[in-house]
């Protein structure tokens, strides 16, 4: 599955699936497709967005 290149429109996205409650975590997500985690991690982080493990989301 492509994810959204625009770090805003990431950050939606990932956001959505995870607050859907169809994973667990951010780990079973990027797991699931096939991403890796650190990458949108840093890639949110250098958008300002940090993720907040006990919300489950970026903010």
């Amino acid at each position: 599955m492509a994810i959204p290149e625009d770090p805003y429109m990431l950050l939606s996205f990932i956001n959505m699936k995870l607050r859907d409650g169809e994973y667990e975590n951010l780990e079973d997500l990027c797991d699931s497709l096939g991403i890796n985690s650190q990458e949108i991690k840093e890639k949110l982080h250098n958008a300002g967005f940090d993720f907040v493990e006990s919300a489950k989301q970026f903010r």
